[in-house]
């Protein structure tokens, strides 16, 4: 951590792990999972690069998964109560969401609803990867994106992007995300990922992948040493990167802008889609959730794009990344997903 604040690098940091993530198939959160979540968030909490902490990553990654979404809030309700009782500072509690369509616009409203800070999220960020290849804003699905976002009431950003399906990667959606159509809105964005893994989403290597057993490696991948670029990946995104001026805003001229903004109404039921009851109390600590059998959403964050042969579209890399809940790679906590670049609300 030392090593990043002397590079000017914050961190994000999960919560949780493969053993205490909330499950959406049978969802709860105990007194065991919020003692983990307290015990990372003390080892971290002292930290002033600390930009803030997850308390889920894609728990909801089916269309119909939205009954683990009130566990979600309780989670960032009671980590909060922590956090608060142990006078650290403030350090921003959010969620990281996959991209799904039939429950994103409800998930984003129901995590700030309610009129209690203590019981909403202080963030909310998006796992997108709907911009491949030479897609547009509109065609991207971007626009949309913006559209349900304009007049959110919390700080939201894209906390995973950089579609594969469509090589190379060019990143085109930088220029979106810190240009005018949407950088009054987002807060600007992390690309997946830095170390290349067998999903091919990598910017750096660290040497040849090795044996999955070999003690050096983590899966099979090497994770200490000189980087070495992927090409043209990483020199794509530094140039994307070279040709924008993000700036960043003050709290309190954060705090004037949003004043005006209306606390969104808490989502209803709906038949299809969104099967929570937004003004129900939220399950208290150890209540358990009844079990889902959940199902794959045929729409969820399609990704589009255009090759030098035609057009391309593919499942969002929530769908083919490692499947293990959150989509991560590396078995433990995620420290941080990938390059940053934030056009953030200097909280610290």
């Amino acid at each position: 951590m030392s090593a990043f604040s002397d590079a000017g690098i914050y961190l994000f940091v999960d919560l949780d792990s493969f053993y205490t993530a909330i499950d959406q198939e049978a969802p709860m959160f105990n007194q065991t999972q919020l003692n983990d979540f307290q015990a990372v968030l003390d080892a971290f909490q002292g930290y002033d690069n600390l930009a803030g902490v997850f308390v889920g990553n894609e728990v909801l990654s089916f269309a119909n998964g939205s009954t683990a979404a009130p566990y979600i809030k309780a989670a960032a309700r009671d980590v909060k109560a922590y956090r608060n009782s142990k006078g650290y500072r403030s350090i921003p509690v959010g969620y990281s969401a996959a991209d799904i369509p039939e429950l994103r616009p409800y998930l984003q409203d129901f995590l700030a609803c309610g009129g209690d800070a203590s019981e909403t999220v202080d963030f909310f960020s998006l796992n997108a990867y709907e911009w491949c290849g030479a897609a547009s804003y509109t065609l991207s699905g971007y626009s949309q994106l913006e559209a349900n976002a304009t007049g959110y009431p919390l700080p939201i950003f894209f906390s995973e992007t950089g579609c594969n399906t469509v090589p190379p990667r060019t990143f085109l959606d930088q220029a979106a995300i810190f240009g005018s159509e949407m950088v009054d809105t987002w807060s600007g964005a992390i690309i997946y990922e830095w170390i290349e893994e067998a999903n091919n989403y990598g910017l750096i290597s660290y040497g040849p992948e090795v044996a999955a057993t070999a003690t050096e490696g983590v899966g099979g991948f090497i994770r200490s040493g000189t980087p070495t670029p992927i090409s043209p990946d990483f020199t794509n995104l530094k140039n994307q990167w070279a040709t924008l001026t993000p700036t960043g805003i003050s709290l309190s001229a954060y705090s004037t802008s949003v004043s005006s903004l209306s606390t969104p109404a808490c989502p209803k039921s709906t038949p299809n889609g969104w099967l929570v009851n937004g003004n129900a109390a939220l399950p208290s600590l150890g209540q358990t959730g009844a079990a889902t059998a959940t199902t794959a959403s045929a729409t969820a964050g399609a990704a589009s794009g255009s090759a030098a042969s035609g057009t391309a579209s593919a499942p969002s890399a929530s769908a083919t990344k490692s499947t293990a809940n959150g989509g991560r790679e590396i078995m433990g906590m995620t420290i941080a997903l990938a390059i940053v670049m934030l056009s953030f609300i200097v909280w610290l």
